[in-house]
């Protein structure tokens, strides 16, 4: 049994979200206000919450600025999509097989999913 294995579900979580939050500080040059990860079978949904900054919540005013904002962020997410999967596989051990995202403006929140080779919550104690 490796030591991801050890750990509980909760303490995973835990470590995705804060190693989130630092990657985003480090790369995107500044952290997101709240960040809410789950563990679902092959599945790590991490949720951020206060994502845009002031200049883009003034931007999200109109569709245009809107739809900006959407391209720019997930052309930033992507290219730094090697360094998420890299984490999650530090934290878990378990390699990331597909990494999907979006974001909702009004709400400014983004969601991210990494789909696993193989299931991790059932690898884990709750």
């Amino acid at each position: 049994m490796t030591s991801q294995q050890l750990r509980k579900k909760g303490m995973l979580e835990s470590e995705i979200s804060k190693a989130f939050t630092q990657w985003e500080k480090d790369y995107l040059g500044r952290g997101s206000v709240k960040v809410k990860t789950d563990i679902v079978r092959n599945m790590i949904i991490v949720v951020v919450n206060g994502i845009l900054t002031p200049a883009e919540q003034e931007l999200a005013k109109d569709r245009q600025g809107m739809l900006s904002i959407k391209k720019i962020r997930a052309d930033l997410i992507e290219t730094g999509n090697a360094q998420l999967k890299q984490i999650i596989y530090d934290i878990t051990g378990e390699n990331v097989k597909s990494f999907h995202t979006d974001i909702s403006i009004p709400q400014g929140e983004r969601v991210i999913i990494f789909m696993l080779h193989s299931d991790l919550q059932a690898k884990v104690p709750s």
